[in-house]
């Protein structure tokens, strides 16, 4: 991996892990629907005229239904939910359980692909999800207050996530990236566009919320596709998803330096459990057998 590879990893980690806190900013007066239908009006908006450039509009006509099926599962239904969980659940425990999509994508393989699961990478999908029982143990509670819901929502939006790339690999293969970016957000747009008026606010958000939605649409869709399918065609998928494991920790990072947020000793022992399961279920750790 060259070095500018290394610095855009890095650097799409940060983005990611940035997400985080923007949905922490605008999800309390916008609501999570419709700041979910505004962060991809707002990366719609901004990749478009860059597919019309490279001449791909005709391909989200013709494709229009995996399309679709991409824009609900990867962005529609898992934004809206981790807008939800930014309003009971911090930035960093977002994030932790947000890595836990490497781990629903192999679990689903194995179920729908029949893709083979050695007894390295099942002993991985264990550990993954017995940290985020872990982490949960004591948070899940579904009474009013509580942040069971939230949690929920994190791992449904995780599974959406896992669906969505066991789908693309199946149906979406011979689609251009950049039309799949831009079609996901497009057609995720149009989704939520009618359930973003019926809950629109009552009252103007703030600049601080718009900031968030703006940088959330801009930066964290628009351009994180970009970063994204830019270092899978150039170091593949295999290093790219060790971005898995460097967007909680930029994460935790930014809520701990602007929402004052804490990084607590559970949190870290449940973080360290459900990569190293991820880091299994993937095989990039394969333990020598010896004879």
């Amino acid at each position: 991996m060259k070095s500018l590879d290394l610095f855009e990893l890095f650097a799409l980690a940060a983005i990611w892990g940035a997400s985080f806190l923007f949905m922490r900013l605008g999800a309390h007066e916008f609501g999570p629907l419709v700041m979910a239908a505004l962060r991809v009006t707002v990366a719609s908006l901004a990749l478009i005229p860059l597919l019309a450039a490279r001449q791909g509009l005709g391909e989200l006509r013709r494709e229009w239904k995996p399309l679709l099926v991409i824009g609900l599962l990867n962005s529609a239904i898992p934004f809206a939910l981790f807008s939800f969980a930014a309003l009971s659940i911090t930035a960093g425990l977002s994030s932790i359980l947000n890595a836990t999509t490497p781990l629903w994508g192999a679990l689903i393989a194995w179920a729908w692909l029949r893709q083979g699961l050695s007894g390295w990478r099942v002993l991985g999908l264990a550990l993954g999800f017995a940290g985020v029982l872990f982490l949960a143990w004591d948070k899940a509670s579904f009474k009013p207050g509580g942040s069971g819901w939230a949690l929920a929502a994190c791992l449904l939006a995780t599974f959406c996530y896992g669906l969505a790339a066991n789908f693309s690999k199946r149906y979406t293969v011979h689609i251009q990236p950049m039309a799949v970016a831009t079609g996901s957000q497009v057609f995720a747009a149009l989704l939520l566009a009618v359930p973003a008026l019926f809950y629109w606010p009552e009252a103007m958000p703030s600049a601080k919320a718009w900031m968030g939605v703006l940088m959330l649409g801009l930066l964290c869709s628009a351009l994180a596709y970009l970063l994204y399918f830019r270092l899978m065609s150039r170091i593949g998928p295999t290093n790219t998803i060790a971005v898995t494991f460097l967007i909680p920790v930029f994460a935790v990072l930014w809520g701990f330096l602007f929402l004052g947020e804490l990084f607590t000793l559970h949190m870290a022992a449940g973080c360290a459990i459900v990569l190293l399961g991820t880091a299994l279920a993937l095989g990039l750790l394969k333990p020598r057998s010896h004879a």
